[in-house]
């Protein structure tokens, strides 16, 4: 399988379904003439046109409505945000409108369309623009949100997004864009609901999604040189969430660490944590561990931006701890 960019998987799966679908469009700061904020885009405007590969203006609520309404009446839009911090100015548009016009239709009316854009932490960027925003959207009835962490997943889980009849959010981090994998030249889909098992082992589950599985990959490896076999679920999907593999690995491994970069009051990875502790209660031989950030505003000077971040080592400490090592 050839090797691409993150950045060219997503571009693969928009160009893909654009193709099959000519109800499939486009829209969003910076997606036509500049070839997007992240180069996602690039090359798209030139094949589909203006029609379809719209630029707007620097206006999120106004142009997510009006991809909304376009929905609605059969459209299938693709509205990229800049980036999700700029999303907060939309969130009425996604929360009250996206993702409650099927229950309020009484299931008469559907919404095909998919919100897509960087998220999370990235590097000098401040409090304002390197913020994990997953929790504002898993945390609304109606929307289905996805975070891929690598180009394999970002294509096989947006193309499904694509196809589907209801508003799915998916969270791409800015930092993944150039990463590269191996994705398949023949067409192929991603299930929602349904986590990876990015490495097995059976002395402790270690369970992230989107960038932070890197990082966990990192830290998997150096326990394994002190005899820690770590297995590593990724989550893809964050709703709907695959709670049968995170159960069947904690119940196998008998500890769990969950690394989340995002603040941890009220955050998936809290969610998760929460939900281990319930439902693998008897089969823990430790209490659940959270790897989040630090709960303050992202510092611009680059040390403390780390410092506040998960990191390999915080990672194989929360391991130390649940298995008694340190």
């Amino acid at each position: 399988m050839p090797e691409i960019q993150m950045r060219e998987a997503i571009r693969q799966a928009m160009d893909e379904e654009m193709e099959r679908d000519e109800n499939v469009f486009l829209l969003g700061e910076e997606v036509g003439q500049y070839n997007g904020a992240y180069k996602v885009s690039k090359g798209l405007l030139d094949k589909y046109g203006e029609r379809r590969v719209k630029d707007t203006p620097i206006a999120e609520l106004g142009f997510t409505g009006l991809a909304v309404g376009a929905a609605t009446v059969g459209l299938r839009p693709i509205v990229e945000w800049m980036t999700f911090n700029f999303a907060l100015l939309a969130l009425d548009q996604v929360v009250n409108n996206a993702a409650k016009m099927r229950h309020m239709s009484g299931g008469q009316m559907k919404v095909p369309i998919v919100f897509r854009g960087a998220n999370g932490p990235a590097e000098y960027l401040s409090s304002q623009h390197s913020q994990a925003l997953q929790s504002y959207f898993v945390h609304v009835p109606g929307l289905k949100v996805i975070a891929p962490s690598t180009p394999y997943d970002a294509k096989g889980l947006l193309k499904t997004a694509i196809r589907d009849d209801n508003p799915v959010v998916m969270m791409e981090s800015e930092m993944t864009y150039g990463l590269t994998g191996e994705v398949p030249e023949e067409e192929y889909l991603i299930p929602f609901g349904k986590a990876d098992i990015k490495r097995k082992g059976k002395d402790v589950t270690l369970i992230s999604y989107s960038k932070p599985v890197h990082m966990v990959l990192r830290a998997a490896e150096r326990l394994a040189e002190m005899g820690i076999e770590a297995e590593v679920v990724d989550l893809r999907s964050l709703r709907p969430l695959d709670e049968e593999t995170i159960y069947a690995s904690v119940r196998k491994t008998n500890r769990a660490v969950i690394v989340d970069e995002s603040w941890p009051m009220a955050s998936v990875g809290s969610h998760v944590a929460w939900l281990v502790s319930r439902n693998c209660f008897d089969d823990l031989d430790a209490p659940v561990e959270l790897v989040s950030s630090e709960d303050v505003p992202m510092p611009y000077n680059h040390t403390l931006e780390l410092a506040v971040q998960p990191t390999v080592e915080k990672i194989v400490d929360a391991v130390k701890r649940v298995t008694y090592k340190e």
